[in-house]
């Protein structure tokens, strides 16, 4: 278990279910005291009752308001005085389709949660990690494997994603002066219950229709504290986690 000092505050959206439940029991695990975020108050209050440790919270947020972002950091120093972590996970997809049919709506609503939400998130956390003392802390970015490379239809998706990769890089390299690293993790299949889909059959690139295969949601925790544990003057810039055997890597 990584030994950390007292600065270990950690922000995880989307941690009512999924990866972001499996990254906050993993950083407490690792002695983090965790704020869940997420749109839903129950799954949080359950994800907060997983935690090894005590006086971990449940703070409902919309990442796509910048008023409820707000509130969410302001309800983490109110209780803890810092943030030394934010795991920028929330995220959101839009329904399979031809590009030429995707909607407005259906663009807006995924660039609004998945690409704003995640800067305004960060932006928050950047802050005050910025005006802390001592000064400096962590954002760990969820790219997605998508942020490499796309599926069919999934324009919004794939666009969001790849666009997290530029601010993840603009936050490393503007972070520096402050002790202040941002890193980002690219998850591939991980089973959760947006991917049960996979082991039914999804359509690849050659317009198959085949099943993927996953794996266990927690070695996503575990690599997100793993990239946690480091000291500030070390970074996992960019890190895929992802099914061994699912069809990344090689032609579509």
């Amino acid at each position: 278990m990584p030994v950390l000092a007292a600065m270990n505050i950690a922000i995880t959206t989307g941690a009512g279910t999924g990866i972001g439940r499996s990254a906050a029991q993993h950083l407490a695990a690792d002695g983090w005291t965790i704020v869940a975020a997420g749109r839903r108050h129950e799954p949080l209050l359950e994800t907060v009752a997983m935690l090894d440790g005590i006086g971990h919270i449940a703070v409902p947020t919309d990442v796509a308001s910048p008023d409820a972002v707000e509130a969410l950091f302001q309800a983490a120093v109110d209780a803890f005085g810092r943030v030394d972590l934010l795991f920028n996970n929330a995220g959101v997809g839009a329904p399979p389709m031809p590009f030429d049919e995707l909607t407005t709506e259906d663009w807006q609503r995924v660039v609004d949660i998945n690409l704003t939400g995640s800067f305004l998130c960060a932006r928050a956390a950047f802050g005050q990690m910025k005006r802390q003392d001592p000064q400096g802390g962590r954002i760990i970015n969820n790219g997605s494997i998508s942020a490499q490379t796309p599926r069919p239809n999934s324009a919004p998706y794939t666009a969001t994603k790849h666009a997290i990769t530029g601010l993840t890089k603009s936050i490393s390299l503007d972070g520096r002066a402050f002790d202040i690293a941002c890193g980002q993790i690219d998850i591939g299949n991980a089973a959760t219950d947006m991917v049960e889909i996979m082991k039914r059959g999804v359509p690849q690139a050659d317009g198959s229709i085949r099943p993927e295969a996953t794996m266990h949601v927690d070695e996503t925790g575990r690599a997100v504290a793993y990239m946690a544990s480091l000291p500030l003057d070390a970074n996992v810039l960019t890190m895929t986690v992802m099914a061994n055997k699912m069809p990344l890597v090689g032609r579509g």
